[in-house]
């Protein structure tokens, strides 16, 4: 095994979510969060939603590279952390999100996937 010492930090920096109405998501998912939504701070082409963990949200929708194509990912990109996933499933739900995997317990264990307003697959689980 190489031991080598690394120039990367063993963390992840920022989650990319490409999207197709830039405003749009990035209101959707400050309300989604429950943080305050600043119209006047969105400019394309990304959007940095601020969140309280090292790890960052940026939202994309591509605007300076006009050979991109959107494609939804249909795979789960991240997941959001809930203590109640009963109470943040019926929340997402009443924030427009389309469930596409219902509620899997394992033990305490427990998760669901969704999707945003392009399609992107999430999911929230409580570990």
């Amino acid at each position: 095994m190489n031991t080598s010492v690394s120039p990367l930090a063993s963390k992840i920096n920022n989650v990319f979510i490409h999207v197709s109405d830039l405003r749009k998501s990035a209101e959707w998912y400050s309300d989604l969060l429950g943080i305050p939504f600043h119209h006047d701070k969105v400019s394309s082409p990304v959007y940095n939603i601020p969140v309280s963990s090292e790890t960052g949200l940026t939202l994309d929708d591509h605007t300076f590279d006009p050979d991109f194509k959107f494609n939804p990912a249909e795979h789960v990109l991240f997941n959001f952390y809930s203590k109640d996933v009963d109470e943040a499933y019926r929340f997402v739900k009443s924030k427009g999100g389309i469930v596409v995997k219902e509620i899997e317990r394992i033990g305490d264990f427990a998760y669901f996937n969704f999707k945003d307003l392009d399609g992107n697959v999430l999911m929230i689980c409580n570990g």
